[in-house]
């Protein structure tokens, strides 16, 4: 399918450029980094920018920043870096797990991070990561840069805090000692939006969850959360807890699966991604 749609298209060599285009465009420009989804709403004329502006070429976009308190994601980073990062791997690995299962090899050579989470489908794979992670998202235009919570990023399907006249530049990831897994549901292996998922992150007696694919936003499951913090793990206690998995989330019935398979799945998918943290935590899993 053509792109019917005439546009300008830009590609500026320092970050001041884009900004400044930013600022004068604001609704009316689209940012160009992967182009998964852009390209495709192009073709489907679903976008309509007058301009697109092509921020690869900028070097401070694609850096991956590794210390002893952070990671930091450069708004290049696509997908497939983080696979190959052996830190992402060691350090994030429920983030690198949630890049393993995006779509297809393809998609994951070109989507970035920062691309998934400026799209904001309710699907998004590296939500959960993020969300439990508690990253934070660093912005600038032209009057300087903000930092947003991953939290307060959401609010709405499609839809973020990020003002029209901002560039995101990378998410930034505190470093915790932790185990923990992403669980997604699809319909077959491949190219798949999923159905519904759940990021699981355990630390000592501190548990995170979040979901995606069963509510407009990816969020924290705050409810489980608090009922288990601090308590000895059975498998009376996961049985208990997955009963409030129904409250955290709302899922809607679709093309691709049925409000009842999603809770069902869900509970499932809560049990079975902290029954694995806690034997990785235990040194039984890897």
């Amino acid at each position: 399918m053509a792109i019917l749609h005439d546009f300008e298209y830009e590609k500026p060599n320092e970050i001041n450029q884009a900004l400044e285009l930013l600022s004068k465009y604001k609704e009316k420009a689209k940012i160009l980094a992967g182009g998964t989804d852009l390209v495709v709403h192009l073709k489907e004329n679903f976008a309509k920018p007058d301009i697109v502006i092509d921020v690869k070429g900028l070097a401070v976009l694609n850096e991956l920043k590794i210390t002893k308190e952070n990671i930091f994601i450069g708004a290049g980073i696509t997908f497939t870096n983080l696979i190959e990062s052996e830190d992402i791997k060691q350090k994030l690995p429920i983030l690198h797990e949630a890049s393993e299962k995006v779509a297809s090899v393809g998609v994951r050579n070109r989507a970035t991070v920062v691309g998934n989470i400026c799209s904001a489908v309710p699907s998004l794979d590296s939500g959960p990561a993020l969300l439990v992670y508690n990253a934070e998202i660093l912005v600038q235009n032209l009057q300087g840069k903000r930092t947003i919570s991953i939290h307060d990023w959401f609010t709405g399907v499609k839809k973020t805090c990020l003002k029209p006249d901002e560039l995101v530049l990378g998410i930034n990831i505190p470093l915790e000692k932790h185990t923990g897994v992403y669980e997604k549901l699809g319909r077959y292996r491949g190219e798949d939006l999923a159905q519904a998922g759940i990021g699981v992150f355990v630390n000592g007696s501190d548990y995170r969850f979040a979901s995606c694919a069963v509510g407009p936003i990816p969020k924290r499951m705050k409810k489980l959360e608090e009922f288990l913090k601090g308590k000895e793990i059975t498998e009376e206690l996961i049985d208990e807890a997955a009963e409030i998995v129904p409250s955290e989330i709302s899922p809607i019935t679709d093309i691709r699966s049925s409000k009842e398979y999603r809770i069902h799945m869900m509970k499932v998918m809560f049990k079975r991604g902290l029954q694995k943290s806690l034997k990785m935590q235990q040194g039984g899993l890897s």
